[in-house]
């Protein structure tokens, strides 16, 4: 399904589903819903253990390189935390005013754009986390790893089943 054009995907779920507009858009929330419940916790987690880092002792320890990654490593969770929990507070504001169609697509996009800055976080931690524990060499391996299986599990196998057999 293409969230931008989705009349393909309506047609089959009228024909094979027997389903209205109304309730794909009910069908494609919930689900959307189930699937932020996942992340949402993760990531209000790793954005609280990221804040409090700098008050621990050998925070010290990080250099000036290592320091300006945490800081984009927190940027990227706060906003992977914004994004992933923005589509409650659309909800909220759409609320009663018929906009189901508005609300699924805008929080498919956050939803995208969230576990975006999600992958870039957690491929932050982990240079961070090697750089401290072993030394910068295996950080830059380790993030490289990390951000390559984002990409390729996140990004690139969904895409691919998503094209796969048109």
């Amino acid at each position: 399904m293409d969230v931008d054009h989705p009349e393909d995907d309506q047609r089959w779920d009228r024909t094979k589903r027997g389903e209205t507009d109304t309730e794909r858009l009910d069908r494609n929330w919930n689900s959307l819903l189930q699937e932020l419940r996942v992340v949402q916790t993760g990531v209000q987690l790793l954005t609280g253990f990221l804040l409090t880092l700098p008050f621990q002792q050998r925070f010290d320890v990080l250099s000036d390189e290592m320091r300006a990654v945490y800081l984009a490593t927190v940027g990227f969770s706060v906003g992977a935390t914004v994004l992933l929990i923005a589509p409650v507070g659309i909800h909220r504001l759409l609320f009663r005013r018929h906009r189901l169609r508005v609300l699924v697509s805008a929080a498919h996009r956050c939803a995208y754009a969230g576990l975006a800055l999600l992958g870039l976080a957690l491929t932050g931690v982990t240079v961070i986390i090697f750089v401290a524990v072993a030394d910068t060499t295996a950080g830059l391996i380790a993030g490289a790893c990390a951000l390559t299986l984002f990409t390729c599990f996140w990004w690139l196998l969904p895409l691919s089943l998503r094209t796969h057999g048109r």
